[in-house]
C-alpha cells in the first residue's frame, strides 16, 4: 500500500481501483470542463499570509453548521451513485463522517437508501432532494426523511435539466447503470471492486425502486427518471418543500446574488454557493470566485456555504476567510471511498483537518472563528 499524504494520492489510487464508467461519472465536468477545472485552480491563486511568533497552542477548528456542532466546517456533499464507487459506499461514507464528527448528506440518486443509512448509523444525517414532477413521490420521500430523523434537508436547485457531460455520454451512463461491452471488459480488470459488489444486494437506486409508483426494477426506473427532473422548478416549489419538511432547509446551487436574495426571502436556513462541481453550466465562474459577492449581499442574513474544487484543508480555510461558514466535499470523499472504502473516507477527513489546523496556525490563529480575510494576501483573492 502506498503512503497516503494528500487527496491526490487517493484520487490516483481510486482511478486504478474503480471501473472507468463510475470513476468518470464522479471525476468529470460538462462540455469543455472549464468550470470543473476552475473550481480547483482558482483556489491555488489565493495566497496566504504567514505570521510568526504567535502562540499556536490550544487550536480548534470546531464550529456549527445550521446549529449542529462540527469538528470542522466541512460536511460530506451528496453524490449520486456513491455506492458504485465502492460496495455500500454511502453507508461507508456515513460511518466515516459520524466517527469524525461532521455531517453526511445522502443523495436522492444514491445506491443505499435513506433507511439503509438510518440502520447503520446513529448520528442524524442530512438528505439531498431533487425536485421531480411527481410531487406525491417527493412528499413520501420527505416523510421517510422524517421517520429516519434526518436533521436537515438539502434541496438542489441547479438540475432542472442535465448538463452535457461528455464522458458520461461516451460511457453510455444512464439511470439504468447497464454497462456496455467495453465497460464490462474494464470492470473485469477491477477484481477487488467486483468482489465487493458480489457481497452486497445494493446495486440500484434504492431511494426510488420500490418507493415510487410504477418503479419496480432497473428498466422502469430508467424510464421514470428520464421524465421526472422538473424543468418548471421555481420559488413556489421551494416554499412547498419547506412546508412539507418543516425542519432545517439548505438550498444548494446558488451562484448569483439575486438568487441568494430570493433564497433568503424563502426562509431557508443556509445556501450553498455551488456550480454542481462544474457538471452543469460550463463557462460559469468557479464557486470560490462567486462566493465573496454573495457573502457581501446576504451573509449577515443567512449561513453561506460553498462547494466545488476543495481538495485540501487550505481550501477550506480560504473559503472560510472569504465568508463561507461551511463547505461541502464531494469528489475528495469519492476518491477516498474508491481507493480504500470507509478507511479512505476517514483518511480524507484526517488529511483535510490536519491541513486546516496547521495552516490556520501558520496564519497566526488558534480559533477558526477568529479567522477572516486578513489571512489572505491582498490582490490574490476575489472580492
Amino acid at each position: 500500500m502506498p503512503v497516503i499524504t494528500t487527496i491526490e494520492d487517493l484520487r490516483v489510487l481510486a482511478k486504478k481501483r474503480v471501473p472507468r464508467m463510475f470513476y468518470d461519472y464522479a471525476d468529470s465536468g460538462s462540455w469543455t470542463e472549464s468550470t470543473y477545472r476552475a473550481n480547483s485552480e482558482d483556489f491555488q491563486k489565493i495566497k496566504l499570509r504567514q505570521r510568526v511568533a504567535v502562540n499556536m497552542e490550544n487550536r480548534s477548528t470546531a464550529t456549527k453548521m445550521v446549529g449542529q456542532t462540527v469538528k470542522m466546517p466541512v460536511c460530506i456533499a451528496p453524490v449520486g451513485l456513491t455506492g458504485m464507487q465502492s460496495a455500500d459506499g454511502e453507508i461507508k461514507a456515513a460511518k466515516a463522517a459520524e466517527k469524525f464528527g461532521i455531517p453526511f448528506t445522502l443523495s436522492t440518486m444514491s445506491i443505499c437508501s435513506i433507511e439503509d443509512i438510518a440502520e447503520h448509523t446513529t448520528a442524524p444525517f442530512w438528505f439531498q432532494l431533487y425536485m421531480m414532477r411527481d410531487r406525491e413521490a417527493m412528499a413520501r420521500m420527505i416523510g421517510r426523511c422524517k421517520v429516519a430523523k434526518c436533521s436537515a434537508l438539502v434541496l438542489t436547485l441547479d438540475l432542472q435539466v442535465i448538463g452535457q457531460r461528455h464522458k458520461d455520454l461516451k460511457n453510455k451512463m444512464r439511470a439504468s447503470v447497464i454497462p456496455t461491452l467495453g465497460n464490462i471488459l474494464n470492470i473485469a480488470t477491477k477484481p477487488g471492486w467486483v468482489l465487493g459488489m458480489m457481497g452486497t444486494r445494493r446495486h440500484t437506486f434504492r431511494n426510488l425502486v420500490g418507493h415510487v409508483k410504477g418503479v419496480s426494477d432497473v428498466s422502469s426506473l430508467a424510464s421514470w427518471t428520464n421524465e421526472q427532473f422538473d424543468p418548471t422548478l421555481n420559488w413556489d416549489d421551494v416554499a412547498w418543500v419547506k412546508a412539507q419538511w418543516g425542519g432545517k432547509l439548505i438550498l444548494k446551487g446558488i451562484m448569483d446574488v439575486e438568487d441568494a436574495k430570493l433564497a433568503v426571502a424563502s426562509g431557508a436556513d443556509a445556501i450553498v454557493v455551488s456550480n454542481h462541481g462544474g457538471r452543469q453550466l460550463d463557462g460559469a465562474p468557479s464557486s470560490i470566485e462567486a462566493l465573496p459577492a454573495i457573502v457581501a449581499a446576504v451573509g449577515d442574513q443567512i449561513e453561506v456555504w460553498m462547494d466545488g474544487g476543495i481538495r485540501s484543508g487550505q481550501d477550506v480555510l480560504k473559503a472560510w476567510a472569504l465568508g463561507a461558514r461551511g463547505t461541502m466535499i464531494g469528489r475528495a470523499m469519492v476518491y477516498g471511498l474508491g481507493a480504500m472504502g470507509e478507511e479512505g473516507v476517514s483518511k480524507v477527513l484526517e488529511i483535510i483537518h490536519k491541513e486546516l489546523d496547521v495552516t490556520m496556525a501558520f496564519c497566526g490563529h488558534t480559533q477558526l472563528t477568529g479567522v477572516d480575510r486578513s489571512i489572505l494576501l491582498p490582490g490574490t483573492y476575489p472580492t
